[in-house]
């Protein structure tokens, strides 16, 4: 066995980024092909989100095995006692099939493998990956998340290439089998067979651009000594869609930014241009921004580099210690605010669409009072063919002061309340104010 330098420490988001960099480096200097490379990088940092704890380190070693042949191996380990969940071990393994999972006794591992394509020593492999990986050169990450999304986007062009090719090898053979009736049992075995590569090209795309879609969406919340947050996202249950909504939650100079979106449209573009406006928003809002301002410079770099495209986008600004919200509103769902004990309200002032380039109106102050909650939902939540969507938010209001429960349980009630079967994204983002501060640091993140 040969290491290949050293080992990768991650504690952050941004730490996954350069993770998924490495990975992809890592395989190419052995010669896997572009598309190898980006299923290594996708599976590797799928689990590096999972696994991620800022309280204590994930370790990624990048060695070279001998077995049969030479095998490029990746390993995530860590000392404590968490655990990866089955949904990103499931994930992980339809796009890498190689890959072992060791809980431990007080610690753990995942070891994901790849051939090395080109006959070579265990030693010539391993000193190439270590020369690619030496130079170690940092990125920032706008650049991880734009080499991200072109690696994934490049993939899903070669399923759909190689899927429209099977498709018209398809055609072909059903003309050969109405000419030719004496062949009709062989042929009739090779098109199931070519049916069969379809679906499995489709549902690796699909799974491609779920697996794009998380993540641009936050691994956690934030710190908020002030309150307790709460937030859920369900993709749609239509499985040939993938939307753009996002929500955010950031600690700014000038208090707890929250916020949600929806990016007009459904494709794997509208899933590009929600993480380019998400990691933009965030990049704004640590310069101190007022939320209006946010939205108008949101709306700059839309119409800059995704012309043709609009999103609605809510922010929610609480003052430190709780006490006001200032809420500016680029054409989203109103946010409801509930004083504890009684029925909410929605704050229903709002702005053009971003990407039009109108002007944002200054944000609205509210006072509130402590123990009140925050609720901001996207359209997918509530929106039917057959009511009203107004009436629907009414039901919304309805159902949230019935329910008057800690976030979490909250989030939860609504879902169940509004979200079965519901053809679009949806998200339940719940923030409740102690304003004096809260025994719960930060929210838990559920999707699905």
């Amino acid at each position: 066995m040969e290491h290949l330098g050293p080992s990768t420490v991650l504690f952050t988001e941004h730490d996954v980024f350069a993770l998924r960099r490495r990975a992809k480096t890592a395989a190419g200097a052995v010669g896997l092909d572009e598309s190898d490379q980006v299923r290594l990088a996708t599976a590797v940092s799928e689990l590096g989100r999972d696994l991620l704890r800022a309280e204590s380190a994930l370790t990624a070693t990048f060695t070279v095995v001998e077995a049969e042949r030479a095998r490029l191996r990746v390993e995530l380990a860590w000392p404590d006692g968490r655990m990866p969940s089955e949904e990103s071990l499931a994930l992980a393994a339809r796009i890498l099939p190689d890959l072992r999972y060791d809980p431990g006794e007080t610690g753990g591992a995942v070891e994901l493998l790849c051939d090395v394509p080109v006959r070579k020593s265990v030693k010539e492999a391993a000193q190439q990956v270590r020369e690619a990986l030496e130079p170690a050169v940092s990125a920032t990450a706008l650049e991880d998340l734009r080499s991200q999304t072109w690696d994934l986007a490049a993939a899903l062009e070669e399923s759909r290439a190689q899927r429209d090719e099977l498709a018209r090898l398809n055609a072909e053979l059903t003309e050969t089998n109405q000419g030719v009736m004496a062949l009709y049992a062989e042929l009739t075995a090779e098109l199931e067979e070519t049916n069969r590569g379809v679906v499995a090209l489709y549902g690796e795309e699909h799974q491609l651009a779920l697996t794009l879609q998380r993540t641009f969406l936050p691994a956690a919340l934030p710190s908020f000594p002030d309150g307790q947050l709460a937030v859920r996202y369900l993709p749609a249950a239509a499985e040939t869609e993938i939307g753009g909504d996002f929500y955010e939650a950031v600690n700014t100079p000038a208090g707890l930014l929250l916020a949600v979106g929806d990016v007009v449209g459904h494709s794997l573009q509208a899933a590009v241009v929600m993480g380019e406006l998400r990691h933009a928003l965030r990049a704004f809002a640590s310069e101190g921004h007022p939320p209006h301002v946010l939205l108008e410079r949101l709306d700059h770099l839309m119409r800059l580099h995704q012309p043709g495209w609009t999103a609605t986008v809510c922010i929610v600004l609480v003052a430190p210690g709780g006490g006001a919200v200032e809420v500016a509103n680029a054409g989203h769902l109103p946010p409801l605010l509930m004083p504890p004990g009684k029925r909410g309200t929605y704050v229903r002032e709002h702005g053009p669409l971003l990407g039009l380039g109108l002007p944002q109106p200054p944000a609205s102050t509210h006072a509130v009072v402590p123990g009140s909650t925050i609720v901001l939902v996207t359209d997918g939540l509530i929106e039917t063919r057959d009511k009203d969507i107004v009436a629907r938010m009414e039901d919304l209001a309805t159902v949230a002061a019935d329910l008057a429960a800690e976030p979490e349980i909250l989030c939860d009630g609504l879902v169940r309340a509004f979200g079965e079967q519901q053809a679009d994204d949806m998200i339940v983002f719940v923030t409740k104010l102690n304003g004096t501060g809260g025994d719960e640091p930060g929210g838990r993140v559920r999707l699905g």
